[in-house]
């Protein structure tokens, strides 16, 4: 019994105790720094060419023309903005929960002419389906900011709730890096937590993730690491150099440090409904 309980102890449930406001509240504060270091995309996980970056996104969420998609954590809209120049007739939603993100965004989307493409709204993602009509998204991505949420289980199903059948969530985010090493392992959720609180996070599993699309009844199409080549790959460096000037997360010595996270992306479909007898025939089916 001790050992079947220690090993629920460990697990990561996706939920924390941070009211979703704390995480407005920390950008209301630091998003002037964010951007003095990040520039608009405000991503840890990027290339020296960031807007090459956002290509390959776009390509792997499948956006296409006239889709309808919201921007789950938008920050100040650099992606969105990007994604609206570079797709014609593309309908974005841009929503955060940092009233300082959004009165930005809204600068820079009419500065650059996509009022008409392109609208920012405040208010928290685990809240979707009261903020907006059911079915009416035919994509939703989280670009690093799925991590940002404490009830992962109820965000997904809030999304679920949004999208049309046949529309798909992708999220590139960081989650918890698993090791054969006990201790190591230990060290590493050590680490995790001090990002969590520095950055307002939760750091989850891959597993706990998966487990939850997959129970809602997403169809998962893939599960990868963004394929970068290892030149082009911005090697975290920009994030470091925004812990050291702010005092942020800051990591104060490399001797002994274990590298916490991994990163991923997941792309995942609500799917048209089927019988059970026709679901394992889902892409066969698919025109």
């Amino acid at each position: 019994m001790f050992i079947v309980m220690l090993r629920i102890n460990k697990a990561n449930t996706g939920k924390n105790t941070k009211p979703a406001k704390d995480v407005g509240k920390f950008y209301n504060q630091t998003t002037e720094k964010f951007l003095e270091v990040y520039g608009e995309i405000i991503q840890a996980f990027r290339t020296n060419n960031v807007e090459e970056y956002l290509e390959y996104t776009a390509k792997n969420m499948r956006l296409k023309e006239k889709m309808h998609v919201l921007d789950a954590g938008c920050g100040v809209a650099g992606p969105a903005v990007f994604f609206a120049k570079q797709i014609p007739n593309l309908k974005l939603t841009a929503l955060s929960i940092s009233k300082v993100q959004i009165e930005k965004a809204k600068v820079k989307i009419a500065a650059a002419g996509l009022e008409n493409s392109i609208e920012a709204i405040e208010g928290d993602f685990h809240q979707v389906s009261s903020i907006f009509k059911k079915a009416q998204f035919d994509r939703a991505y989280f670009l690093e900011s799925y991590g940002h949420s404490g009830d992962k289980e109820k965000l997904l199903h809030e999304i679920w709730e949004v999208l049309k059948p046949g529309g798909m969530v992708y999220i590139k985010d960081l989650f918890e890096r698993e090791v054969e090493d006990e201790w190591e392992q230990h060290y590493i959720r050590k680490i995790c937590d001090d990002i969590n609180e520095s950055y307002q996070y939760h750091i989850g599993t891959l597993y706990e993730t998966l487990s939850i699309l997959r129970k809602k009844g997403y169809i998962v199409h893939y599960v990868k690491i963004p394929e970068v080549k290892i030149g082009d790959f911005e090697h975290l460096s920009i994030s470091n150099e925004f812990q050291n000037l702010f005092n942020i997360g800051k990591i104060d010595s490399w001797d002994g440090y274990v590298f916490p996270i991994d990163f991923f992306e997941i792309l995942a479909e609500k799917p048209v409904q089927l019988s059970e007898k026709d679901k394992h025939l889902y892409f066969m089916n698919k025109s």
